[in-house]
């Protein structure tokens, strides 16, 4: 399998063309191998310690990059030719073979036709691993009455085509495998059955293609063959962080204090009996907690000095509130926030000033993505890192893209928010979304569907549809951070829209002006107004079955789907009714447009 060169932009060797993904380019189809084949003299480093200390030992590491025209000697990466099976398209030929011309390969066979990849590849049920289907050999197995003994010995390794024969009916019984030696034909109709290539005695080889097989290295699971761009073919895992000062939330920072309390080592000391639990009542009186707090504390042994690694979002959350009651941000940085408090004898709806309590105006926001690794076929299949190498272990590169940009950040109430979601009608309505994320197999891997998320979450899609006409940036141009979480010790409640750019130090200000109180209010308004009326109902406000897995209630893309490149969750986990009301369930700002219609006396 010779070497192929090709260009891509930063943002995709990150995502969609990650390591492991196969990447079409002008008729030819290309994988990515690991980190371990880049040239590191060429590959500068990235700083972001706060996303390194969720990922672990390692380095992160900006793929080479490039302007103008490439040439020989041009820092690149490698990306290897697969499925390395074509056919020609004008003498119908399949092989493995690459044409020749003047020394260099070319994409095309000895009788001047273009070769085209087969549309179909082999990838391991549980292994996440991925080959080449043996054309020859496939083509030569079976247990159909044809396959006589010429067909069995059959050398004829160049008399391979790939024919279609409309005698045969359509579809995939129409493509064959066809062999001018001994004239077997095979329909590719026998290929795709679950145990299909289990049958034909065709085994994993567990590795990637720009792997070399190694001895012993034996892989268990079954093959089963699917399309060459099939979606489940690689489902990549990447991590995403603000480089932000690393702010410490209150409850750690009130766990450092009952940790150093002079009476804190009695706690420990008697392991859970009468005198330690008498001890962290007087603890927990001081600090304002619970006793149970401190006896959790204490369980956790000598350890106390070591402060827990913090949650990405956490870290963020606590900024975010630093920033804002500071106010007018004066300092330097990538990390610059205008805070601005709402006061609720405003000209604005009360039911909605109760609800939002602050606006952050992020001037500028460093954002680094890096690439974890990816599986293949399932979300339950094997995870395979992005570094294959030597070092994977001990200093593994994760290919990663810093981004420059601007936004606006959403305080909502605690309180309210509390208040809301413990009614029954809205808890039973996100428990619809809650048990469905159960039953599905990838699902795990989206956030817990209360409904402060789905809310909060529905609200960001409905902003974000609206700041397109008003900020200068498409709705594909602008991205989500959510915060809404209420099994955490710090509560969040908060949305991050915002926009970066790894081709420029920030951004033109289109978005983040929009983020003063007079600007963002109406904005707000206008996105729930278009939210109000779906251009689907009544099909979309009393649907519970829509979405991906049936994983969005009364939302669509009338409504309030986005890109899903803008969405952490891939336009999963909405619900307009726990927006705006519906039926019986009490929408989070159900009161709003009829606090707007009331005083403008529509």
């Amino acid at each position: 399998m010779e070497r192929v060169l090709h260009d891509l932009r930063l943002s995709e060797t990150v995502t969609p063309f990650g390591v492991g993904a196969i990447v079409d380019v002008l008729g030819q189809s290309l994988i990515a191998p690991d980190t371990s084949w880049w040239d590191l003299k060429f590959a500068p480093e990235i700083s972001c310690e706060r996303l390194l200390a969720r990922l672990g030992p390692g380095v992160l590491r900006q793929a080479p990059a490039h302007s103008g025209r490439a040439s020989k000697d041009t820092a690149h990466l490698l990306y290897w030719r697969f499925p390395a099976w074509r056919f020609c398209e004008r003498c119908t030929k399949l092989s493995q073979i690459t044409g020749k011309s003047k020394g260099r390969w070319i994409n095309r066979c000895d009788c001047g036709g273009t070769l085209v990849p087969m549309r179909y590849v082999a990838i391991c049920q549980k292994g996440s691993h991925i080959q080449d289907i043996p054309w020859f050999k496939w083509a030569h197995r079976g247990n159909d009455a044809d396959v006589t003994e010429a067909v069995r010995f059959c050398r004829a390794y160049k008399e391979l085509k790939f024919v279609r024969s409309s005698q045969h009916g359509e579809g995939l019984a129409s493509l064959r495998i066809h062999c001018s030696g001994c004239k077997r034909s095979r329909p590719l109709s026998a290929l795709v059955g679950k145990e299909a290539l289990h049958r034909d005695g065709i085994r994993c080889e567990g590795t990637q293609p720009w792997e070399d097989p190694t001895p012993g290295n034996v892989c268990d699971h079954h093959l089963v063959a699917v399309q060459r761009g099939a979606t489940g073919n690689y489902i990549a895992e990447s991590l995403t962080a603000l480089d932000i000062p690393e702010e410490r939330p209150q409850s750690v920072e009130k766990a450092d204090k009952i940790r150093n309390h002079v009476y804190f080592e009695k706690v420990v000391s008697d392991n859970g009996g009468p005198q330690a639990e008498m001890v962290a009542q007087w603890i927990a009186d001081e600090f304002g907690v619970t006793s149970e707090v401190v006896l959790a504390l204490a369980a956790g042994g000598d350890d106390s000095a070591e402060a827990p690694r913090l949650d990405l979002k956490d870290g963020e959350w606590a900024a975010f509130l630093k920033k804002l009651e500071g106010g007018r941000d004066r300092s330097a940085g990538d990390f610059v926030v205008d805070g601005w408090e709402l006061p609720t004898d405003s000209a604005w709806p009360s039911a909605l000033t109760s609800r939002l309590v602050s606006v952050g105006q992020v001037h500028r926001v460093r954002e680094v993505r890096a690439f974890c690794g990816f599986r293949r076929n399932g979300a339950d299949a094997d995870f395979i890192p992005a570094d294959l190498g030597p070092n994977r272990k001990r200093r593994p590169v994760y290919p990663a893209i810093e981004l420059f940009g601007e936004g606006i950040f959403l305080r909502f109430d605690e309180d309210r928010l509390t208040e809301w979601e413990n009614l029954p009608e809205v808890r039973a309505r996100a428990d619809i979304l809650t048990e469905r994320r159960k039953l599905s197999q990838w699902a795990h891997r989206l956030d817990v569907p209360e409904p402060r998320f789905i809310a909060l979450h529905t609200i960001a899609h409905l902003l974000i549809r609206r700041l397109a006409f008003a900020s200068g940036y498409s709705s594909a141009s602008l991205q989500e951070r959510i915060y809404a979480h209420s099994d955490r010790p710090d509560r969040t409640a908060g949305i991050l829209i915002y926009t970066a750019a790894g081709d420029a130090q920030g951004t033109l200000g289109g978005l983040v002006r929009l983020g003063e109180p007079d600007k963002i209010l109406p904005l707000l308004l206008a996105a729930l107004s278009d939210a109000d009326v779906c251009s689907n109902d009544p099909v979309c406000i009393e649907s519970d079955r829509q979405g991906s897995s049936q994983l969005n209630l009364s939302a669509c893309h009338g409504c309030a789907l986005v890109s899903e490149t803008s969405c952490e969750t891939a336009n999963r986990l909405l619900d307009r009714q726990l927006v705006l009301g519906g039926g019986n369930v009490p929408g989070l700002l159900d009161q709003v447009l009829d606090q707007v219609r009331h005083r403008t006396g529509m």
